[in-house]
């Protein structure tokens, strides 16, 4: 019996159900023991980490909101307004982050009703989504099921596809009839929704802030707790108060970020339709005339719903700007190249004349103090001819300049010790092989005369140039013979001129600047032209720096034209505290001596009142002393009338600086494609280069009392020198 008994436990069926129940029992201490640690995981989360979870569910994000915080002004040297802001009332919309398209239009026609907005930004797309919108049945029934069918039966096309292809469908048999149903109520709500729905979540998008009237105004304030995300509030609205073109323009909120810079506007918490500057001074000073916008803190439910804001800070108007460029020595240039241009326009052979450029600066400091482009144009309405300000053209266009390159060139000469201080050439006709005319002085076609190095200045020697260019070249002349040159030559000259801010930037801080073209060519006749100025292509800035290199004993000066960054005025009468005054950066000294720079500045005085100068009859009696040189570029036109390219002309040229001792200005002017007619020309840029001189001389003496008993601390601010409001650009779109 007990042998039985051992049997049946030792069978398989015992065997397996012994197994199972240990199994079972396995599986239950495992999910035992699964449910313990799930258990004390939860409540970790809920004890242990419970607040810092309801923390997030109620989380407070800081962002910072575009309130239109006021751009820095820009004053003139002495205080008077250039560009300044005009407070109007806006109303806004802020989308949030939740924010439905039927919440939107929900708003849109409740303002509708309480303010006039015209519809004319409202696209074609705009009044077709429009009218599918109210019209859902119909736009249903303008595609049909046998259409749809078809599109689905196309392998080839997504959901998306299909859709997109409806949608098409749907737009393009929307008649115009049914179009022109679209009330002028459903239009202005349209027109409302167009620009909410414009802009981005947390951004207050600007609805109407043009004419906003006081009733509409006091209206939408009354029911702001009605309409989530709409606010009234106070725009800004930038006011130039010239027509100088390099104070540069601002984009309107509208505009937004041109968006070629989306990326760098982004990265430094701008918002997309933040007025930001596009041009010239307002883009090169952006980031100080903008100021520091407001940050609200944001306190949002765990969707992401905004349900309270906090102000964190308040924001910070822009910096102002105090530029370097007296308005009034300004407007007294500008007048006298408008009406040298008017009077060069009556001459014969001045068809393809249509600009002319004046730059003063001071040669110790770098500052601009009056920077002059004006250019002929067409009044779009009433297509007469204008003449229209482009100072920016004194630095992003360039031409040949003529001979005022010559004093450069006799400094490159002592450089190199290729010629030495009074060194006597011949001036005589210079002819390279047997074909083509000789090159010769303008003053001497056919003789052979002895000349001074300070002579050739003074007569403005073409052929001493020359020869200086053909001693850098290692080249021997024979006249009529063939001549082969150190090609290296070009490099001299040009690294030289370079020195002088000749052929490179000038470091102005405004966008922009160009430097110029270079010749491609190497023959003996290039080395030529470019050793008297008719070969390269130099700006009326770089003339300028050149001249100011001369005048200040070598030192060549970055020229600008912000002279200092104030903190916004307090009382709306005095500039406010100094913050940054630009002082001058010095770029390099040229490699001459002292002894060699002076006698070039000789040089340049007997221009002026030497016996035979070039300038004796224009300068001669000036009651200031001064030196200069004249210049005179026979070039072929390359202007914008494309029917006349390669037509010879001339561009008249002339620099300056004054008083000869100490100077206080240094002086460019150049007139391109000057009246050229039967090979007569007049010297138009020396002639304008008096007026100029004299006109700032004047000035000066009549202010200089009133400007000396000024406050050197309490800068008054002084109204603008024209009350003429520039309108501010409102195109809706920029690149």
């Amino acid at each position: 019996m007990r042998n039985s008994s051992k049997k049946r436990a030792a069978s398989p069926k015992a065997k397996q159900r012994a197994s199972v129940a240990f199994r079972m029992n396995i599986l239950f201490f495992s999910i035992f023991l699964l449910f313990s640690i799930l258990i004390l995981r939860l409540g970790f989360l809920q004890i242990v980490k419970g607040e810092n979870f309801v923390r997030i569910l109620e989380r407070t994000e800081e962002v910072p909101v575009n309130t239109s915080v006021p751009r820095g002004r820009i004053y003139d040297s002495v205080g008077r307004v250039l560009v300044d802001n005009e407070p109007q009332n806006a109303i806004t919309y802020t989308k949030l982050q939740t924010t439905k398209q039927q919440e939107m239009m929900t708003i849109a026609e409740k303002l509708a009703t309480m303010i006039k907005k015209e519809p004319g930004d409202v696209t074609l797309r705009d009044r077709q989504d429009h009218w599918i919108s109210l019209h859902k049945e119909e736009a249903d029934d303008k595609v049909s099921k046998k259409e749809i069918d078809k599109m689905v039966a196309d392998e080839t096309l997504s959901a998306g596809d299909i859709q997109s292809q409806i949608d098409r469908l749907v737009r393009e048999r929307i008649t115009e009839k049914e179009l022109e149903g679209l009330t002028e109520q459903q239009l202005e709500v349209l027109a409302i929704y167009r620009e909410m729905a414009s802009g981005y979540a947390l951004s207050p998008q600007i609805i109407k802030s043009d004419d906003v009237t006081p009733e509409e105004f006091a209206r939408v304030s009354e029911h702001l707790g009605e309409m989530i995300g709409v606010n009234t509030t106070t725009d800004w609205v930038r006011v130039p108060k010239s027509s100088l073109a390099i104070l540069g323009r601002t984009t309107s909120p509208k505009q937004g970020i041109p968006n070629s810079k989306i990326n760098y506007f982004l990265a430094r918490d701008y918002t997309r339709n933040d007025r930001v500057g596009r041009s010239y001074i307002e883009q090169q000073y952006e980031e100080i005339l903008q100021g520091q916008k407001s940050v609200v803190k944001n306190i949002t439910d765990g969707k992401g719903t905004v349900m309270e804001t906090e102000s964190v800070f308040e924001g910070q108007p822009g910096k102002d700007l105090v530029l370097t460029i007296d308005s009034e020595i300004q407007a007294k240039m500008e007048s006298l190249v408008e009406a040298k241009m008017i009077e060069m326009k009556q001459q014969n052979g001045s068809n393809l004349f249509d600009r002319a450029f004046v730059v003063i600066m001071d040669p110790y400091t770098g500052e601009i103090i009056s920077m002059v482009g004006k250019q002929f144009g067409q009044d779009p309405e009433t297509k007469k001819r204008v003449i229209n300000d482009y100072a920016y053209g004194t630095f992003t266009t360039a031409y040949e300049v003529g001979s005022i390159i010559k004093p450069a060139t006799l400094l490159t000469g002592y450089d190199q010790g290729v010629i030495q201080l009074n060194e006597v050439m011949i001036d005589e006709p210079i002819k390279i092989g047997k074909l083509g005319i000789p090159k010769s002085s303008v003053f001497n076609r056919s003789s052979r005369i002895q000349m001074s190095d300070l002579l050739a200045i003074e007569k403005s020697s073409n052929v001493y140039m020359f020869k200086v260019g053909f001693r850098l070249a290692d080249a021997i002349y024979k006249y009529e013979q063939s001549m082969s040159i150190d090609t290296g030559a070009f490099s001299v000259l040009r690294n030289s001129y370079a020195q002088f801010g000749l052929g490179v930037q000038t470091g102005i801080d405004l966008p922009g600047e160009t430097t110029g073209v270079t010749g491609l060519g190497d023959l003996p006749g290039n080395l030529m032209d470019l050793t008297i100025g008719q070969y390269d292509t130099y700006t009326p800035l770089q003339m300028a720096q050149y001249v100011s290199t001369i005048a200040n004993d070598g030192y060549r000066i970055k020229p600008h034209v912000v002279k200092e960054i104030r903190e916004p005025s307090s009382d709306g009468k005095t500039m406010g505290s100094l913050v940054t005054e630009i002082s001058p950066t010095v770029l390099n000294r040229i490699h001459n001596s002292q002894t060699q720079i002076d006698q070039i500045k000789r040089g340049m005085s007997r221009v002026y009142f030497g016996s035979q100068g070039s300038a004796k009859s224009y300068f001669g009696d000036a009651p200031y002393d001064a030196a200069g040189k004249t210049g005179t570029a026979q070039v072929v036109y390359s202007g914008p009338e494309r029917v006349n390219s390669g037509d010879a002309t001339i561009n008249s040229t002339h620099i300056g600086f004054a008083p000869f001792d100490n100077p206080e200005i240094a002086y460019a002017v150049m007139i391109p494609w000057a009246p050229y007619y039967n090979g007569q020309y007049e010297s138009t840029g020396t002639i304008l280069a008096r007026e100029v001189v004299d006109a700032y001389f004047e000035i000066q003496k009549k202010n200089g009392t009133a400007e000396q008993s000024e406050s050197p601390t309490l800068i008054p601010i002084k109204p603008a020198l024209s009350e003429t409001e520039i309108e501010e650009d409102t195109e809706n779109t920029i690149e």
